[in-house]
């Protein structure tokens, strides 16, 4: 009998063992190496359980904010809020919301080339990682460098119960957000959620007033909300001159002109996205380095 105990006593011994290392996986890590922030300017974020860890970034896609056309307005107040950020002052969270293709994650993106080299760094998060944000902040907290947590295309699905804990953690919690740490988020959408007919119609609310403010509630947390508009055909023609000047590519405005309309036409749509792949395809075309 006592064999029997001792054999069951070392099985749960090593069963405890087990649920220990599975656990470690799921706890916050104590600190960071501080030196990681000197040798690389982009990370992502790479979640285990609820907490998870910062992975560098060795070849981070460094846009130029120039390259941008037709966002002026939005580039102008993008970094004037981050240039505040990264000189200690206080700046807001940012969502950039609107047409697709038209400049939003490159826009973010272009900050990291701009402002790295005064202490800037990007983390990429994806949306299901929205609700490590106390774990990850808790890790960056006390850095001297500023850090820009970057969600590229954040929406919510209709039923989803992800975004009212994202509404507390952006800010209503009890824990104030460290002064070095600000959110950028990109959506097609202005408000985040979809806004069926229903909401106007108040078909499935008693107050329907009640469940689209509590919608608009979430894009709110979000200081500076930035749109991007449609792309006409003369803004549209105004990014392909660009790449095709900065290219010096050899052709004439004229015949660049009609083959960039009719691949608007081709692919049915005109926008920055569009322009670039235009440019890139009509530059492997004339076999131009």
């Amino acid at each position: 009998m006592a064999e029997q105990w001792d054999r069951l006593a070392e099985r749960v011994e090593g069963l405890l063992d087990r649920v220990d290392r599975v656990l470690e996986g799921y706890a916050p890590s104590a600190a960071v190496d501080h030196s990681l922030f000197q040798r690389f300017i982009a990370f992502r974020w790479e979640r285990r359980g609820s907490a998870g860890r910062l992975v560098p970034v060795e070849f981070p896609h460094l846009v130029d904010l120039d390259d941008l056309v037709g966002i002026d307005y939005v580039k102008e107040e993008l970094i004037r809020n981050t240039a505040q950020f990264v000189a200690g002052y206080p700046a807001n969270n940012v969502l950039l919301w609107g047409e697709r293709g038209n400049g939003k994650s490159s826009s973010v993106k272009g900050l990291l080339k701009r402002f790295a080299p005064d202490g800037l760094r990007l983390v990429e998060l994806q949306r299901w990682d929205l609700l490590s944000l106390p774990f990850i902040t808790s890790l960056l907290r006390g850095i001297p460098s500023r850090f820009i947590l970057f969600c590229d295309d954040l929406s919510f699905a209709e039923g989803e119960e992800d975004y009212r804990a994202l509404k507390t953690l952006l800010d209503g919690g009890i824990e104030e957000r460290p002064p070095n740490v600000l959110l950028y988020a990109t959506s097609n959408r202005r408000h985040l959620m979809p806004e069926p007919m229903a909401d106007n119609t108040g078909s499935s609310e008693i107050h329907p007033e009640e469940a689209i403010s509590e919608k608009l509630a979430l894009a709110d947390r979000f200081g500076l909300t930035l749109g991007f508009s449609r792309f006409d055909q003369t803004t549209y023609l105004q990014a392909v001159s660009h790449y095709a000047e900065k290219l010096d590519l050899p052709m004439d405005e004229q015949e660049l002109r009609r083959r960039a309309l009719l691949w608007a036409l081709e692919n049915g749509r005109r926008s920055g996205r569009s322009a670039r792949q235009f440019i890139d395809d009509l530059t492997g075309r004339l076999g131009v380095d």
